[in-house]
C-alpha cells in the first residue's frame, strides 16, 4: 500500500467509534498467511487498550481525526438544548443511548449527555442511568480535551458548566409556566 494512502500520522489523535479518542503511537506492517497487511496502531490511555487497526479499513469502521472546531461547537451548542426523554421504556432507551454513543458522532453523543444529565436540585438517576451518562459526557469530554489540548478532567468540568446553566434555564422555563 502506498504511504500517501495513509490518512493518519503518528501521533495524530484519532476516534474509533466504539472506544473513543486514541492516539496513534505506531504504523506497523505484518505479514498474514502470506499477505502484506499494514495497521494502525492504536493506544487508548484511559482503558490501557492498545488496538490495531487496518489501514484498509480505517475508514469502514469509522475511524476518524478529531471533530472539526464547528462541529465540537455544535455539539456543545446541544447540551444547551431542552433535554428530550421519550417515554419508552429503559431498556429500548439504553439500547438508542448505546449505539448513538458507539455512533461516534459528536452531536448524538452530546444528546445523550443533555438527555441523561441531571441537576442537583432534580431527582436521582439509576445506575444504569448514571453508566451511560458517565460513557457518554467521558467520550466527549475526552474529544474536547484533545482538541483544546487540556486534560478530560478540565473539559467534563466545562461540560458540566453548560449543562448546570442550561438546566436552571429550563428550570425557571418550567415554573413559570
Amino acid at each position: 500500500m502506498a504511504v500517501k494512502a495513509l490518512s493518519f500520522d503518528v501521533g495524530d489523535y484519532v476516534v474509533y467509534p466504539k472506544h473513543g479518542v486514541g492516539r496513534v503511537v505506531e504504523l506497523q506492517s505484518t505479514e498474514i498467511a502470506g499477505t502484506r497487511l499494514d495497521l494502525y496502531v492504536l493506544r487508548f490511555e484511559k482503558e490501557k487498550m492498545t488496538l490495531r487497526v487496518p489501514v484498509a479499513k480505517a475508514d469502514s469502521v469509522g475511524m476518524r481525526k478529531l471533530s472539526s472546531d464547528k462541529t465540537m461547537k455544535d455539539a456543545l451548542e446541544t447540551l444547551k438544548g431542552k433535554p428530550k426523554v421519550k417515554r419508552t421504556m429503559w431498556s429500548r432507551r439504553a439500547q438508542e443511548y448505546e449505539a448513538k454513543i458507539n455512533s461516534g458522532d459528536l452531536t448524538s453523543i452530546a444528546e445523550v449527555t443533555r438527555d441523561l444529565f441531571r441537576a442537583d436540585d432534580q431527582p436521582e438517576q439509576s445506575y444504569s442511568e448514571r453508566q451511560i451518562f458517565e460513557a457518554a459526557s467521558s467520550r466527549l469530554a475526552r474529544e474536547l480535551a484533545a482538541m483544546e489540548q487540556t486534560d478530560e478532567k478540565a473539559a467534563l468540568a466545562k461540560i458540566h458548566e453548560i449543562l448546570n446553566k442550561a438546566a436552571a434555564i429550563h428550570n425557571k422555563a418550567k415554573e413559570a409556566a
